[in-house]
């Protein structure tokens, strides 16, 4: 018999999570994520996938989060009419986010089609729309914690609380008969873990005893500070402060599913408190305000005891769900918060905050999140003096800070801890969802007492591997590499035609007079002809 496992996405990078596993009685994914950052990465999401869709029987999707839900609509509307498996949690945020998702293509795309136009250039089509997430809802059957579910026959799964979000799970996988001596081989997948104290959540569980585990390796090379509930407001409430301090706008980048709400709830204890100004903290996130809801109904769910009916009725929080409530934000002077998706500044309402505020000293950005590779957070994060948002050239003059302290993702002592918690894992570790010096961090932390170096893995992207030997053999299998592994982690050419756009600007501003300017056009001119030329 066989059971084979191949890494789909989330491998050197942490979005496009997505893990085929293969039986001779058929076959089924752990999740099916969009991906996120540079463009040659997320080319994969209107590319056809390394599998036929038909041909799959089920999805067990970990968490509602797009990284490792975003395709699913993709998946259903090209085939795939199984079951996607998933906790109550989990369901009812995916039908708000998935549809958000279908709408801000649509409208991206739209809106990229007239630039398209203007340039010559032919018309694009949205990866799904929101018509196609609305009907992938129907295949969703939900699954409670700790119960056994049959996914294909002589495959059973067990979902365990992740500790990361709402509904989010760590999912225990046995197939029978496939182990030694004739036992369940057993795998666990531990989608995305939450750190240790985490405001809305408990810790994460999962039992012991595994031939596999697929670990998220996100900050496996990160050790962050001991931290308290108290602590990590004392840390906002300074960063509150100083940009009251500016006068202008604080913008925060935030996911608007839990980051938001344990951001809310923070804010509005800070200003009751009198620890920070009073200022109106507009939620500009229609799906946030949704979130926020399934957040309510799911209360009893929660760690923490929050007072979600305080956090919704606070005369300092507002609701700007259509865009022409959001435009009326930019009339406002003073000091006020703005809390808008996404959290990486890649898509959604954030970025025409950023247009508006990132040129101007007074304004404040506060990243609150990991910003992946390539994505216009992590150039903030990075230190860019200009950005280009939708084509446009953005000077940076705004204060742009960072905390860590909302994180959702455990850091590499709390993930080394989990692991060491699931031993004996007989067989081996693959490491996923994670960036390479995160990927590298995480070997060295393992192999220092926890897992024996032999015994840890690195998938590139689309590998193969057959699960019943005694150690994971790497299969041919006859497919193609979508990507080279080299191009899923390094800054593509859209990432350097951008910042040459950039460079050019700058020097060219810079530059003593117009002459001077013309000097270093006519230069760059005829470099291009000495290129065209060869």
């Amino acid at each position: 018999m066989s059971v084979s496992l191949q890494f789909c996405g989330a491998t050197h990078t942490v979005t496009g999570s997505c893990y085929l596993f293969k039986t001779a009685k058929g076959s089924f994914l752990v999740d099916c994520g969009l991906y996120q950052g540079p463009k040659t990465l997320k080319a994969l999401n209107y590319s056809a996938f390394p599998f036929r869709p038909a041909s799959l029987d089920a999805v067990l999707l970990t968490h509602a989060h797009i990284d490792h839900s975003g395709l699913l609509p993709k998946l259903v509307r090209d085939g795939f009419d199984g079951t996607i498996f998933a906790t109550r949690g989990t369901r009812d945020l995916c039908s708000y986010m998935l549809p958000d998702a279908g709408s801000i293509q649509e409208s991206e795309v739209l809106a990229l089609n007239r630039r398209n136009a203007a340039r010559g250039r032919d018309a694009v089509e949205p990866i799904y729309t929101k018509t196609d997430a609305v009907v992938t809802l129907d295949s969703f059957r939900p699954v409670d914690y700790e119960s056994w579910i049959e996914v294909i026959p002589g495959v059973r799964a067990r979902y365990w609380n992740a500790g990361h979000l709402l509904g989010s799970a760590s999912i225990e996988i046995e197939f029978a008969g496939e182990g030694k001596d004739g036992a369940p081989l057993r795998v666990l997948a531990s989608g995305d873990l939450g750190p240790d104290a985490k405001l809305l959540q408990p810790d994460p569980e999962a039992p012991t005893g595994f031939d596999y585990v697929i670990c998220e390796s996100t900050y496996g090379d990160t050790d962050r500070p001991a931290t308290t509930p108290e602590q990590r407001r004392a840390r906002l409430a300074g960063e509150v402060r100083e940009a009251a301090a500016q006068q202008g706008a604080l913008l925060i980048p935030a996911f608007a599913v839990e980051r938001t709400q344990e951001l809310i709830v923070d804010l509005i204890q800070l200003m009751e408190r009198g620890e920070v100004p009073k200022a109106p903290v507009f939620l500009d996130s229609p799906l946030a305000i949704r979130a926020t809801e399934v957040f309510r109904r799911h209360a009893a769910d929660l760690d923490g005891g929050v007072d979600v009916e305080r956090l919704l009725n606070s005369p300092q929080l507002r609701f700007t769900e259509t865009v022409d409530e959001s435009k009326s934000i930019a009339r406002l002077n003073g000091f006020h918060i703005i809390i808008a998706a996404s959290g990486m500044c890649d898509a959604g309402r954030i970025r025409h905050h950023l247009k508006r505020w990132l040129c101007r000293r007074h304004g404040t950005v506060l990243l609150v999140g990991y910003q992946a590779h390539g994505t216009l957070g992590r150039f903030l994060e990075e230190g860019a003096k200009a950005v280009r948002i939708q084509g446009e050239e953005i000077k940076v003059a705004a204060r742009i800070r960072w905390i860590d302290d909302y994180s959702g993702h455990a850091d590499g002592p709390e993930l080394a801890r989990w692991l060491s918690a699931r031993r004996p894992i007989s067989r081996g570790v693959f490491l996923t969802h994670g960036e390479e010096a995160a990927i590298a961090g995480m070997v060295a932390r393992l192999a220092d007492g926890v897992v024996p170096a032999a015994k840890l893995f690195t998938p590139v992207l689309d590998e193969l591997f057959e699960l019943t030997t005694p150690e994971p053999a790497v299969l041919d299998g006859g497919h193609r590499r979508r990507l080279e592994p080299q191009a899923v982690v390094e800054l593509d050419w859209h990432n350097d035609m951008s910042r040459l756009m950039l460079d050019i600007s700058e020097r060219i501003d810079a530059a003593a007079d117009d002459r001077a300017r013309s000097v270093i056009i006519r230069r760059l001119r005829r470099a291009l002809e000495a290129e065209a030329g060869n």
